[in-house]
């Protein structure tokens, strides 16, 4: 899937849908239903010629096992008849639709006439994925990596110095201070950081937590930030990092600034002096677009190689 589709392509892939009218406020919402292990989300959508369902199971306890603590598979449909033309990993797919929100959110969102000091919380598969989907559309000057697990850190770090970014180290919570981008891909459940140490014209995302009562970002930074979503519905149902702000009385529902929709139609953010936050719960008009992305590479593969043979 990797080579199928990079993650410049998926962000493409993403834009296209949002610039061809698709509107990510009427979707489907993620249902969630518990079973013994943890519990299964069904993420349904349908658009253009195409639809689709990924299956993700949720298992806490994996981990403990050697296992991934996420599971799941993507059926592919055709949009006319609802056959199914292909099934996909389903955390491949994550793996690679996620950081590409993100990218294209950093794409709209942060400077473009500099390299970025970055610092990137976590250490799992979206903390590399998101490292690999960052390079796709803006330049690091420096990477720090802040995870739980010190061993955990220095593979990131070392991915990151054979990526090609030129300063990279491991660090502490308190170095969002001086980064031009925060990018958190944890399981946390309480904010990483003080929010207040974030400097004006920053870009964080957080793409952590789709439940209301998670959050990797606090009040503080949510309150003094413009708030950028991909869908203002699923976020004031799904998003904790907003959630909890608006139930402490810090902020209102009209808080949110935009959405990932108004970025890629070219509406700038206004406060050139306030930090810019983009939280992500992940959506399934996402998964679809990039699913077929990926079906097409693999069917233009297949067309060529056919052609070529005798």
């Amino acid at each position: 899937m990797a080579r199928l589709a990079s993650p410049g392509a998926a962000v493409e892939a993403l834009a296209d849908a949002l610039r061809e009218g698709l509107d990510p406020e009427t979707g489907p919402q993620r249902t969630s239903t518990p079973v013994p292990a943890g519990e299964v989300l069904l993420m349904p959508a349908a658009s253009g010629a195409w639809a689709g369902v990924k299956v993700v199971g949720i298992a806490p306890g994996n981990p403990a096992l050697g296992l991934p603590r996420i599971t799941g598979g993507y059926l592919l449909l055709d949009g006319a008849t609802l056959l199914p033309v292909a099934l996909l990993d389903g955390i491949a797919l994550t793996s690679l639709r996620t950081p590409a929100v993100s990218a294209l959110a950093v794409r709209h969102l942060a400077p473009a006439d500099r390299p970025l000091s970055l610092v990137l919380f976590g250490s799992g598969p979206q903390a590399y994925a998101h490292l690999d989907a960052l390079l796709a559309v803006r330049e690091l000057a420096e990477a720090v990596v802040v995870a739980r697990n010190p061993e955990g850190a220095r593979r990131l770090a070392a991915y990151a110095e054979e990526l090609g970014v030129p300063k990279v180290r491991t660090g502490t919570a308190e170095e969002v201070a001086e980064a031009d981008l925060v990018v958190c891909c944890t399981t946390a459940r309480e904010p990483l950081f003080d929010g207040r140490l974030v400097r004006p014209g920053a870009t964080v995302v957080a793409v952590g937590s789709h439940e209301p009562d998670a959050r990797e970002t606090d009040t503080a930074l949510v309150r003094r930030s413009e708030v950028y979503v991909e869908s203002r519905t699923a976020a004031l149902r799904e998003a904790g990092d907003l959630l909890i702000p608006e139930a402490e009385g810090a902020i209102g529902p009209g808080h949110i600034a935009g959405t990932l929709a108004d970025l890629v139609a070219g509406r700038a953010p206004a406060d050139p002096a306030a930090p810019r936050l983009f939280k992500s719960v992940g959506m399934a008009w996402e998964d679809l677009a990039v699913a077929v992305a990926v079906y097409e590479a693999a069917r233009s593969e297949e067309d060529g190689g056919s052609a070529g043979e005798t």
